[in-house]
């Protein structure tokens, strides 16, 4: 090396020997490549260093997303490669490039569909205005004329997806059929979208016009009941937290599968001797009768959760529990 050369920026070594290992057959395709942050910790580099690493990768072609599964080694890998140029991939998840000048065509709503896309395939972590902007074809600088920053980006990607959903007006009869609706969109929503929960702030809420909308509809939900505006403006936000954080559970299981590439049926056979041994002492005698009837179910845990709490909101209102609940005992 002359003494004028540059050393190979870290992130290219690393990327290099992802790519040998893929060429010469070592990781096959449908292989998984380490995650963002297992890169970040087993070579000792920031996770911004480690995105590049992912990125490189994806665009000499060698990886791909693939939804449920993080990145893995592309299907498309065989033959010559020229550096630094995509393969198309026929399960491509993300929004097509503009098309005639990527940067004339470039529009908010494309910035936000792509890194929504991104999100939903990758996870949150994997999102930033340059991976963004590498996704588009463009430089990162362009986004910064339809996007301040990553903050802005996550709360305009979690406002753009809470407007998929096209609210009633005015909405079944009834204020727990109206409740019921509203949190069982929402609960939809997080389950297509993984990586929304983290994206919704309780303290520090986002001034976002769709998600102002869901709580406004569910402000006028509850109008009738006698009820102050600050007790239905806590309600509104005591059912989105129920939806959010049991979202958050689901979010986390995806996301210890993917890292670990351990799936929960596999984690709880590992469990199960010390799971055995805690049980034969008596010491949990009923834990001990339930816990291989109660396999754990979140869609089962919300539907008993929003039931139990539909039914408390009721009591306060002067009402009677619905009979009809799904997850009554």
């Amino acid at each position: 090396m002359s003494e004028d050369a540059q050393p190979e920026p870290l992130y290219r070594r690393i990327a290099g020997e992802f790519a040998a290992r893929i060429r010469s057959g070592d990781l096959r395709p449908g292989d998984r490549i380490p995650s963002i942050r297992q890169i970040a910790d087993r070579w000792n580099v920031a996770i911004a260093t480690a995105t590049k690493v992912l990125a490189v990768l994806r665009d000499e072609g060698l990886v791909e997303a693939k939804v449920g599964s993080g990145t893995v080694v592309s299907a498309r890998t065989n033959g010559p490669r020229r550096p630094g140029r995509a393969q198309p991939s026929a399960s491509r998840p993300f929004p097509p490039r503009p098309a005639g000048g990527a940067r004339q065509a470039l529009s908010r709503e494309h910035v936000l569909r792509t890194a929504v896309a991104i999100a939903d395939v990758e996870g949150a972590g994997a999102v930033s205005m340059r991976r963004v902007a590498a996704e588009l074809g463009v430089g990162a600088m362009s986004l910064y004329r339809h996007i301040a920053n990553k903050d802005d980006l996550m709360t305009e990607m979690a406002d753009l997806v809470f407007g998929e959903l096209e609210l009633p007006d005015p909405g079944p009869d009834g204020w727990r059929a109206r409740l019921e609706l509203i949190a069982r969109w929402q609960w939809g929503l997080c389950r297509r979208h993984l990586w929304l929960p983290r994206a919704v702030s309780f303290t520090r809420p986002s001034m976002a016009p769709n998600m102002m909308a869901h709580t406004e509809w569910t402000l006028r939900a509850l109008e009738g009941l006698g009820l102050s505006l600050r007790t239905r403006m806590q309600e509104a936000l005591a059912l989105h937290s129920l939806v959010i954080n049991a979202a958050l559970s689901t979010a986390d299981e995806v996301e210890a599968e993917q890292e670990t590439g351990v799936s929960l049926g596999r984690w709880r056979q590992a469990q199960r001797a010390r799971t055995d041994a805690l049980f034969a002492d008596g010491r949990f005698p009923l834990l001990a009768q339930v816990h291989e009837q109660v396999v754990p179910d979140v869609d089962e845990l919300f539907d008993y959760s929003l039931a139990r709490h539909l039914d408390g909101f009721a009591v306060l209102v002067g009402e009677p529990p619905s009979s009809n609940s799904r997850s009554a005992p």
